[in-house]
């Protein structure tokens, strides 16, 4: 006789008890006063299946025998579970998020009988894993103007399906939106930006659900991320390139107002005006002027040197051009004061804070990847930068 395969996805539990109850008094198979009860029979079918399954789809759970579906886990060879919902009928049940690449999955499923069935696959490896990196860092304080920003290490070809999968919460339900661009170092980046400055002390999240997300030619995400951060003090700082004062406010009230010295106007020496973001505060540093396209003009070590711009404008001290604070400008476009009162302005201000720079003695706007030049888009403008914006 030809042996009949039992289907891989077939589980009756008890099955020994099933078999031996047909041999009991004048009782039938299932018939509990024949001292044995056949156990509910469960069978279910999994979307995707197999060994070398399709990522990038929901887990699909069907009932293909039993009663209604009561309960579904499906997890990872991690530890990692997919969340779920079993539809009105109770014949299946579908995954909230998709099957990572390169993951082996075990299902398990209980129907409202007390059947259960068992079943496992595992995806495909992917042939390019994207990346991202975030800012600002986890757990950070930072000022008023500061985007929450993404790189990617890879091209984002499927742009409105990877913003889709991007969350941000606030603890005062603040306004923004994504807008992407491509970043300073030619990789695709996307911001989120609040409608206007953040409130002093908001607390922000963003949960990236990318996993099992493809992203296009430049590949999948494998996994999630998240970061957290806090807004700091309301603080921002005008520079008046006519008037050469850098000042610094406080909730509003002037707390520094100094002299200072920014870019030669008339060429590429003149400084970017515009709102742009202190990105960084790095220290003492050496700037060369090779790194900026200005030939062999300066190689200096530089005290207190704030970046405002991935093209190289800081404010910084400058005790070389003290000739010039408050009467004129003359620097290699950076923003030059005394080397006491860059300390204080340095000392003072958080990555994040707004650097508001105004004036004819400049040589055009900020670019909205030169750094964060976000701030220099209305938000009408702004919103249209995401993938989401029907253009």
């Amino acid at each position: 006789m030809k042996r009949i395969p039992v289907p891989a996805l077939l589980v009756t539990t008890a099955l020994a008890l099933a078999l031996s109850a047909c041999s009991g008094g004048s009782g039938g198979a299932g018939d509990s006063k024949g001292g044995g009860q056949e156990a509910p029979r469960t069978r279910i079918s999994v979307s995707p299946t197999g060994a070398n399954a399709e990522a990038g789809k929901p887990v699909v759970v069907t009932l293909a025998e039993g009663e209604r579906l009561q309960q579904v886990s499906v997890t990872d060879s991690k530890g990692g579970r997919l969340e779920g919902k079993v539809a009105a009928d109770g014949k299946s049940w579908t995954s909230s998020r998709k099957a990572t690449p390169g993951t082996a999955y075990a299902v398990e499923a209980r129907d409202s009988a007390g059947g259960s069935a068992k079943a496992e696959f595992s995806t495909a490896a992917p042939e390019k894993v994207n990346k991202l990196t975030l800012a600002p860092g986890k757990n950070t304080t930072v000022g008023i103007a500061q985007p929450l920003s993404i790189v990617f290490d890879h091209p984002v070809k499927n742009k409105a399906e990877v913003e889709k999968h991007l969350k941000v919460t606030t603890s005062n339900n603040t306004e923004g939106s994504w807008g992407w661009m491509q970043d300073w170092s030619g990789k695709d980046r996307v911001d989120w930006r609040p409608k206007e400055y953040w409130k002093a002390g908001t607390k922000v999240t963003l949960d990236a659900d990318l996993s099992g997300t493809d992203s296009g030619t430049g590949g999948w995400f494998v996994r999630d991320y998240t970061t957290t951060f806090s807004i700091g003090r309301n603080q921002l700082v005008k520079v008046d390139l006519d008037n050469h004062r850098l000042t610094l406010l406080r909730d509003g009230q002037v707390v520094e107002d100094v002299p200072m010295s920014a870019g030669t106007p008339g060429g590429e020496k003149a400084s970017w005006r515009g709102k742009t973001v202190l990105m960084s505060k790095e220290g003492t540093i050496n700037m060369r002027s090779e790194t900026v396209g200005l030939g062999d003009a300066y190689d200096k070590m530089v005290d207190y040197s704030m970046r405002l711009t991935w093209s190289g404008m800081y404010a910084h001290a400058a005790p070389w051009n003290a000739a010039y604070f408050g009467s004129a400008n003359r620097s290699s476009g950076c923003i030059g004061m005394s080397d006491a009162n860059a300390r204080t302005v340095y000392d003072a201000v958080q990555v994040g804070d707004p650097f508001e720079i105004t004036g004819s003695d400049a040589k055009g706007t900020q670019a909205l990847n030169n750094g964060y030049g976000e701030w220099n888009l209305s938000w009408s403008e702004w919103q249209r930068k995401s993938a989401l914006v029907d253009h």
